[in-house]
């Protein structure tokens, strides 16, 4: 069964990698007004997280819900699937 979950819960998470290290704070979520699925992750990067990696918009960094492993105190996403394919 699938948590529901009010964006307002999910505001100004810590965004972790699966290996412990910090991403930054969730800023907002983009969603397909078409199907209601959730496409990306809007994170406003911790300082120590190299951008370079990732796909990034307004300085903030985009990382796909595909990425996503768990979502409970912090929003823990896969590092590597969240890096862009090309840059």
């Amino acid at each position: 069964m699938v948590k529901k979950m009010a964006k307002k819960e999910l505001s100004n998470k810590k965004v972790m990698g699966t290996d412990g290290s910090e991403m930054g704070i969730l800023y907002n979520i983009t969603v397909d007004l078409r199907t209601g699925d959730l496409v990306n992750l809007i994170v406003r990067p911790d300082m120590t997280l190299n951008v370079d990696n990732y796909e990034t918009q307004d300085g903030m960094v985009l990382i796909p819900f595909s990425a996503v492993r768990a979502i409970s105190d912090y929003i823990v996403v896969d590092k590597k699937a969240s890096m862009a394919v090309s840059r």
